[in-house]
């Protein structure tokens, strides 16, 4: 197995690293976070224009028609500029739950216009905190009509669709609904990372439109989980990478003793230990990112190893980034708060770590087993 992305890859990684330094920032981030503003609309458009919203789509449904392998590499660069834009929502969950379930002519309605920017989805699954079972959805559908909560859906009022798992007859199904048709209330939740919002959808009696066949909704949302966790794992690992680089600037510009504090063992195997924790998933991200462009059987293993090695890592980096500042590491000013807020946002987008963990053990016990 080649673990080495070709150079037309490594140009698509490098082309978006030029653009998103020269176009986002962390005042980007800071903005929408300190603002009213739920993201940030000229950067959107931006992105849009580049084609990374359609990287993975068809040519055919108004795609770039690359694929997964640039795509997750320029989900790379979206975490490591800490972007604050609906990226994850839009591409990572309702695009692909659309290209797994949509049927053609759905794919041909609504995949241009999330390719363009047009459009913005998101998915919505979890019913309260710690709830991301797609088998215990309470949100019913029935005759064409949804009703229930969702909470927390993230991105819910850029959105225009959402893709919704709900209870259809004794199974579930995944359906698509406009979010701004009468039915719908969104309401703004209290998020640790602002820059990320999330939101509570009240639907009382909305018009919706299923996705593929009735009763197929567990296993297809699954499977959107599982690709999404590989997408943002790479967000993630970009996040952890920009993040130990800032510490060890911070760490080699402040003086002790006559020389950098970074230069002494305390600081230096500490940074060690954020180094090893990134490497290990970026090489659990090789095989995750393989499995996804392939279509493999080993996709479900490897988003679980791929999405906790990820998580741990981001999480590590923020934490140790601001113990590494020191007492300015805590204050507001300080950029600290904007990289540990989004470690754990996305840390816990999709379900936690832990339930990820769970995931991996039942799918390897399969994997012994078969």
């Amino acid at each position: 197995m080649n673990l080495e992305f070709s150079e037309d890859q490594k140009f698509v990684q490098q082309t978006a690293r030029d653009y998103l330094q020269e176009h986002a920032g962390l005042e980007k981030c800071r903005a929408v976070l300190e603002g009213s503003e739920t993201y940030d609309q000229e950067l959107w458009k931006g992105v849009a224009e580049m084609g990374w919203l359609g990287a993975a789509v068809p040519e055919e449904y108004g795609g770039a028609g690359l694929g997964y392998l640039e795509l997750v590499l320029i989900a790379q660069e979206i975490g490591r500029a800490l972007t604050p834009i609906p990226f994850s929502s839009s591409v990572y969950l309702a695009t692909e739950a659309i290209l797994l379930a949509g049927s053609d002519d759905q794919k041909k309605s609504l995949l241009p216009r999330l390719a363009s920017g047009e459009l913005i989805g998101t998915f919505a699954l979890a019913e309260g905190l710690g709830d991301f079972d797609p088998g215990q959805c309470a949100v019913s559908f029935e005759g064409g009509k949804l009703s229930g909560t969702k909470l927390p859906v993230p991105d819910a009022a850029a959105a225009g669709i959402a893709v919704v798992v709900a209870k259809e007859g004794s199974g579930h199904s995944l359906v698509v609904v406009d979010l701004d048709a009468a039915g719908v209330t969104r309401t703004p939740l209290d998020a640790f990372d602002p820059s990320r919002p999330l939101y509570k959808v009240e639907f009382d009696g909305a018009a919706a439109e299923r996705l593929g066949e009735a009763g197929q909704g567990t296993d297809q949302a699954n499977a959107v989980l599982d690709r999404a966790a590989v997408m943002l794992a790479y967000e993630q690992i970009g996040g952890a990478e920009e993040t130990l680089e800032l510490t060890k600037q911070q760490t080699m510009s402040r003086f002790a003793f006559g020389r950098p504090i970074g230069s002494f063992q305390a600081l230096k195997h500490r940074m060690a230990d954020v180094f090893c924790a990134i490497q290990i998933a970026q090489s659990n991200g090789y095989y995750a990112a393989w499995a996804l462009s392939e279509g493999n059987d080993e996709l479900g293993v490897a988003a679980a190893s791929t999405r906790v090695a990820a998580s741990d890592a981001f999480c590590l980096a923020g934490e140790e980034m601001i113990q590494m500042y020191g007492g300015i590491g805590y204050t507001w000013e300080y950029d600290c708060h904007l990289f540990y807020r989004r470690a754990k946002g996305t840390s816990h987008s999709l379900g936690t770590p832990d339930e990820w963990r769970e995931k991996l053990v039942t799918r390897l016990e399969k994997t012994l087993a078969a």
